[in-house]
């Protein structure tokens, strides 16, 4: 059989990038909004209050910068492009991102007190315990390079990544193609592992938070379980919804 182009190229990258096999059904970039289980209504008539919140709280004090991690597409950018973060909880242990959903080690933290009705909210998420939880900011327009947060594809991070309005541009990258899927709802679950994903500049204030824990039974049994690459989970379901 005679490779194509695309096929060559993809085994290439493969190769470089650590990628392991993933089911057939599974395509990418994709990702899994999470809309219809939560209350988007709700979410939205936080925007406000977030905006508010944030803004008071760059005034107060200097935030942390976000940190990719090492493995950006671009080896040649920086790991820590500026973006803003706020950690809504704090771990007891030394840090480490494989820890993000062990919920017996993070509490909630001083700044969990001051944005009590986003605390409200994550409250009625499909979580039975929550890890870390931490809201990512930035005021002008700068890039977040695109990157993984790890490349262990037994490891699988249950978490919701969300959003009160749609102005941050964040999407999921095929880096074979270039090809970028923009995430155009309110919340999603993705595959963090076996594709990259960043964000794009825009003007003027924007946010996400993002909260790791445990899914609860019910909203667990409702996820089709890819047989191997436990990490390809969120883009497993989003190729069942896509089929309809």
């Amino acid at each position: 059989m005679v490779k194509t182009d695309e096929v060559i190229a993809a085994e290439a990258t493969a190769a470089t990038f650590g990628f392991a096999a993933v089911d057939e059904r599974i395509s990418y970039p994709s990702y899994r909004s999470i809309d219809e289980f939560i209350d988007v209504e709700r979410l939205r008539s936080l925007d406000g209050y977030m905006k508010q919140k944030i803004r008071r709280y760059m005034l107060d004090r200097e935030e942390p910068k976000f940190y990719t991690g090492p493995y950006c597409l671009d080896g040649s950018v920086s790991n820590r492009p500026g973006t803003r973060m706020i950690y809504l909880a704090e771990s007891d242990q030394p840090d480490s991102y494989f820890d993000l959903d062990r919920t017996d080690v993070w509490h909630p933290s001083s700044a969990a007190g001051e944005f009590v009705l986003l605390m409200d909210f994550i409250a009625t998420l499909p979580l039975s315990a929550t890890g870390r939880m931490l809201i990512m900011y930035d005021d002008v327009a700068r890039e977040v390079p695109a990157h993984r947060d790890h490349v262990d594809a037994d490891v699988l991070h249950e978490f919701i990544w969300f959003r009160t309005n749609l102005c941050k541009p964040f999407y999921m990258l095929n880096c074979v193609t270039r090809e970028k899927m923009y995430v155009s709802s309110y919340s999603a679950w993705f595959d963090t592992v076996n594709q990259f994903h960043g964000c794009d500049g825009c003007d003027g204030l924007s946010f996400s938070v993002r909260v790791d824990g445990k899914f609860t039974e019910e909203f667990s049994s409702m996820i089709p379980k890819p047989a191997f690459n436990a990490a390809s989970t969120p883009s497993y379901w989003a190729s069942f919804n896509e089929q309809g």
